[in-house]
């Protein structure tokens, strides 16, 4: 996109800070440099505050408008993965884990070939079955996803 602030793409990649205005750091107020929309940059700022400035780790977050949750959490990812650990990440489920392999055996067996595909059936069917609940949707792309291979 040409026309695609910062703001923007800091908003697409999930790391827009919610709450710039409570980042209180002079510095973030001062230059142009510094972007309290860019929360990535807030936490490494609010580490390296704490760490060089002597500051306690409670006043630090306060000073940057975050949580000390929040702060143990971005030093404990920064101290395992670097910068890259103050990257948002994606939350939920990272792919199909309720359909293992027995669950996929299962739905393989009661679709007929040739019959159009019951969804919602074999949902239900795994819910009497094993006692899983699976929505109809990520059954049909569990099945598009095995035709493709």
């Amino acid at each position: 996109m040409p026309n695609e602030t910062k703001r923007d793409r800091l908003g697409e990649l999930g790391a827009l800070n919610p709450r710039p205005e409570s980042v209180r750091a002079p510095w973030f107020r001062e230059s142009t440099f510094f972007d309290p929309l860019d929360l990535v940059q807030v936490k490494y700022e609010m580490l390296r505050h704490a760490q060089e400035g002597g500051v306690n780790k409670a006043d630090a977050a306060a000073l940057f408008g975050l949580s000390r949750p929040t702060y143990y959490q971005a030093e404990a990812a920064f101290e395992r993965e670097g910068i890259a650990g103050l990257l948002p990440r994606t939350r939920g489920p990272k792919s199909a884990h309720k359909l293992t392999d027995e669950v996929m055996k299962l739905i393989e067996q009661n679709q007929h070939v040739g019959a159009p595909l019951q969804a919602r059936s074999l949902a239900e069917l795994l819910h009497s079955t094993l006692g899983i609940s699976v929505h109809p949707r990520s059954i049909e792309r569990a099945i598009a996803r095995k035709k493709k291979r």
